[in-house]
């Protein structure tokens, strides 16, 4: 069996988006027929909600399309994870920002946007909906599903 490629999602808090990205890249990779070939997780650049499961509306909104969520839990970026993970992906610049300014030189190669694997959105970044309504958490979904088929794509040598 091939070594697994390991892909981090990033954003501040960890309930949101990237628990959004780890969620639906996995159902895609598994849809696929490729989760034997991926490690997928994620994690927040903040530490404030460290164990506690996605936003409900997250959590909500994804299972409407099918995704769940539910097994998750917060955790914040820690060191080690820019040696374990091959992909470290940020949803926005700021996240980018923090993890740049965390990660040893050797590693900064991992690190990029997940919207640039976008390949129908023209953003570069995933809009935080924590403070908006139900529209924003299905714009995230809209963005992360097709960020997700790109960086599928990518990965599989599409």
């Amino acid at each position: 069996m091939a070594e697994k490629t390991s892909v981090l999602f990033v954003c501040m808090g960890n309930i949101c988006r990237s628990p959004t990205a780890e969620g639906v890249f996995r159902h895609r990779v598994e849809a696929a027929g490729l989760a034997d070939l991926f490690l997928i997780d994620s994690a927040g650049t903040h530490g404030y909600h460290v164990g506690e499961p996605p936003d409900a509306r997250s959590m909500e909104h994804a299972a409407n399309r099918g995704y769940d969520l539910s097994a998750q839990r917060s955790r914040k970026v820690v060191a080690s994870d820019f040696a374990t993970f091959d992909h470290v992906l940020a949803m926005d610049h700021d996240n980018l920002r923090l993890l740049e300014a965390a990660c040893p030189p050797q590693h900064r190669h991992k690190l990029g946007l997940f919207m640039a694997h976008a390949r129908r959105s023209a953003s570069d970044a995933v809009p935080d909906p924590y403070y908006g309504g139900g529209r924003g958490f299905d714009m995230v979904l809209d963005y992360i599903e097709d960020a997700s088929d790109g960086l599928i794509a990518a990965l599989s040598g599409e």
